[in-house]
């Protein structure tokens, strides 16, 4: 079981809607981060720029998966990975009446210390990790793997 807390007290009038959207997100290790609404959703002073929104967090959360499964299955095909940077980009859209992220676009660029893998290689070990990926397998958004050379 995997679990978070999230915890919210009321600075401003919550009736006017003038009310802050900062929050805590308090993970099982202990681990503190400050969350709020995205300045974009709820402009400032009431969401909190430096805070991590709902849809970094969600972003971070696929290019994070995908990244751990790819060092596991270099690992395991005998490479060895000095460097791993993703630059992920996704935007909210309106279709029907609702938000949602449609496409996460993880922009990946890996550096290897010794032996490096073909393009060819290279990607097929980005298909799998995609493939493994928990949080990947849990969204109906694209997910686009974008390899930087």
């Amino acid at each position: 079981m995997h679990t978070a807390e999230v915890i919210w007290t009321c600075e401003g009038d919550f009736a006017k809607g003038t009310y802050s959207r900062g929050h805590i997100w308090r993970f099982d290790g202990g681990l503190e981060v400050p969350g709020s609404a995205s300045p974009s959703v709820v402009p400032a002073p009431y969401s909190v720029a430096a805070a991590v929104d709902p849809e970094e967090a969600y972003i971070a959360s696929l290019s994070s998966c995908h990244m751990l499964w790819f060092l596991d299955l270099a690992k395991r095909n005998g490479l060895s990975v000095a460097a791993y940077h993703d630059q992920a980009t996704g935007a909210l859209v309106s279709e029907g009446g609702r938000m949602w992220i449609p496409r996460v676009d993880l922009n990946i660029s890996v550096d290897f210390d010794d032996a490096v893998p073909d393009k060819a290689d290279h990607r097929a070990l980005h298909e799998k990790a995609h493939r493994a990926c928990f949080i990947a397998n849990s969204v109906k958004t694209e997910v686009v793997i974008n390899l930087k050379d």
